[in-house]
């Protein structure tokens, strides 16, 4: 039993690396089950019964890279010492993914927009809710310690990350090809950290 469920774990894990190399060389348009079944050498059948449908491995794969970048920047966040490094450290990782895993945050910013998500919107919001959790764990003492501004949790998810995923929005798109990620990786740290501090 332990081989065939090990056997399983290889071959989503096998699917999950195929859809995005099919993702990353051919866009959402070419985004297709025969695309992917093609270049996983997985058959059709097999997708299904390990994903459910198309819709299902586009999910999990979606989670597959959110749990990647939010692990990183958990990882990250709570190596720090002070709040003003780790908000620092929270914006780094995250422009260093998209830099890192080019593919990855692609799918992940892209997919936000697409149909693929929506029947497995409660598994997502899970995952996020257990992700964003950690985070928040971490920020609320130091709120209480008057070492963070005291403003109401989405509002200092939209100051911290909301300048972080536009830049990195932007990186990905050709439309703004002349953005320096290097230099958001210098300037931004810091500018989020005083948007965030005490008064």
């Amino acid at each position: 039993m332990a081989h065939k469920q090990h056997r399983g774990a290889v071959t989503v894990d096998h699917l999950l690396t195929s859809a995005l190399a099919v993702y990353a060389e051919r866009g959402q348009e070419g985004f297709t089950v025969g695309a992917v079944t093609q270049a996983s050498g997985v058959s059709l059948g097999s997708l299904y019964h390990h994903f459910g449908s198309f819709d299902g491995l586009a999910a999990a794969l979606y989670c597959r890279c959110m749990a990647q970048v939010c692990d990183e920047m958990i990882e990250a966040l709570y190596r720090t010492r002070t709040p003003r490094t780790g908000i620092q450290a929270l914006v780094r990782t995250y422009l260093r993914f998209i830099r890192d895993h080019r593919d990855a945050a692609l799918f992940l910013h892209a997919s936000s927009y697409s149909g693929h998500l929506a029947a497995h919107a409660e598994e997502i919001r899970a995952l996020k809710n257990e992700k964003f959790g950690r985070i928040a764990a971490w920020m609320q003492p130091r709120i209480a310690a008057g070492q963070i501004a005291p403003l109401p949790e989405p509002l200092l998810e939209i100051l911290v990350l909301g300048p972080v995923i536009e830049a990195a929005r932007r990186s990905l798109t050709h439309t703004f090809a002349e953005l320096d990620l290097d230099e958001v990786v210098r300037e931004l740290p810091d500018r989020i950290w005083r948007s965030v501090r005490p008064d």
